[in-house]
């Protein structure tokens, strides 16, 4: 699914295969790894979608400190104006789906849901609409940056240690 998300967008994939469980000091390693293949085919930038959390910008600039990578942050907010950035990707015509969802901070109801206007209005207070606190995370499969819509069709939905999971496999 990774790969055609990559390949409607663009963009060369390189997978990173984590151990399960990961502790911090493997995700740390494996990515150090990737920094320095990026580093030997040329990249000197390295986009990032985080939105206002300013300690997880601080982790990824130490993660790249001296690495001749200059992370990016394009998306870079505020966290009162999230609701607005929501509506101005939806409206340009991203279509997502949330993947993953809290059950502490969203009702499991939310998992599998199209992330549109009317999710967005039935958002619990509290609960960023980007997603940015870990509420929820979302799957993109189309937009005005790919090239195509990737076909996707619903699968189970699941409680896997703590979160709920909305399955989506590729459309055949």
């Amino acid at each position: 699914m990774v790969k055609a998300q990559a390949d409607a967008v663009g963009l060369p994939l390189w997978e990173v295969p984590l151990p399960w469980p990961c502790t911090n000091q493997q995700y740390e390693q494996r990515m150090q790894q990737v920094l320095q293949k990026a580093r030997h085919e040329g990249i000197s930038h390295m986009a990032f979608g985080d939105l206002f959390l300013s300690e997880i910008r601080s982790y990824r600039e130490q993660q790249l400190a001296g690495t001749g990578i200059t992370p990016l942050f394009p998306l870079w907010t505020t966290r009162e104006l999230t609701l607005k950035l929501a509506q101005e990707m939806i409206q340009s015509g991203l279509k997502a789906i949330l993947t993953c969802v809290d059950p502490k901070r969203l009702t499991p109801s939310f998992a599998g849901r199209e992330f549109d206007h009317d999710l967005l209005s039935e958002l619990p207070k509290g609960v960023d609409p980007c997603g940015e606190n870990g509420e929820f995370h979302t799957f993109c499969y189309a937009g005005p940056m790919f090239s195509r819509t990737i076909p996707i069709t619903h699968g189970e939905i699941v409680e896997r240690e703590g979160f709920v999971f909305a399955d989506w496999l590729p459309a055949s």
